[in-house]
């Protein structure tokens, strides 16, 4: 246990069962986070089972380029870790998907437990088959032991054509819908989480640390609902929202 939070405290992060808000419903004890870089140490408390860890973006120069967030291979002890991509752009060339596997190789060399490569990427909601092809060619280069995950936006709930969800079923392992852009919670997000019963794959909500959550009705009923992630912000934000 010992070492599991001096691995996490050489990220210059660390993990704070902060309460989301007074009086608001909390994810249990911040069991899965979101670490991304610029997140300054928080008084540790290393408890989160899964980290879902920024490793690089994929930006949409020319030519696109794989910019690398968290060059040091981090040793993160037991626990589920999910090495996260953000994607500004689909159009990969081959020697980007050779520089991603090559990170989760590292990774994994380097003792993690690195169970899934998670894409973050804001998709348009009208424009999902197209996310799913390019989802389904990924997949076919992962390891066949490596989950892929996506984040996913509120509209896709609400607004997202049935063909396109029901193709990123068939491709994804999961995906955690974000009630908040930036760092702000998004006004009315109740209203799309009740319409969660069109999306058919796994599924978890990204709160915001510090950030408005109250939950609809039935939604721990959902068969899909598999949890939350919370992203962490640095402390006087997480401060500023309460």
């Amino acid at each position: 246990m010992i070492r599991a939070v001096l691995a996490v405290a050489a990220l210059g992060i660390a993990l704070l069962p902060v309460p989301i808000a007074r009086d608001r419903a909390v994810a249990p004890a911040y069991d899965a986070v979101w670490l991304w870089a610029g997140v300054r140490a928080q008084p540790a408390l290393a408890r989160a089972k899964r980290l879902y860890l920024l490793q690089g973006q994929i930006e949409a120069t020319d030519p696109v380029r794989y910019a690398v967030q968290r060059a040091a291979v981090p040793h993160l002890g037991n626990r589920d870790v999910w090495m996260v991509v953000r994607v500004e752009t689909l159009a990969w060339s081959p020697a980007i998907y050779d520089q991603l596997l090559a990170a989760l190789a590292r990774w994994r060399a380097g003792g993690n437990r690195v169970v899934g490569v998670q894409i973050d990427f804001d998709a348009r909601t009208r424009h999902l088959q197209d996310y799913a092809a390019f989802l389904r060619g990924l997949r076919t280069r992962l390891p066949k032991d490596c989950r892929l995950g996506i984040t996913g936006l509120l509209d896709w709930s609400a607004n997202g054509d049935p063909k396109g969800l029901d193709a990123l079923a068939g491709v994804v392992d999961e995906a955690v819908l974000q009630i908040y852009q930036g760092r702000h919670v998004i006004p009315g997000y109740q209203a799309y989480l009740a319409k969660l019963d069109r999306l058919k794959l796994p599924f978890r909500i990204g709160l915001l640390q510090g950030g408005e959550w109250q939950p609809t009705p039935g939604l721990e009923a959902n068969p899909w609902f598999r949890g939350y992630v919370t992203f962490l912000v640095n402390p006087i934000e997480a401060e500023g929202k309460e």
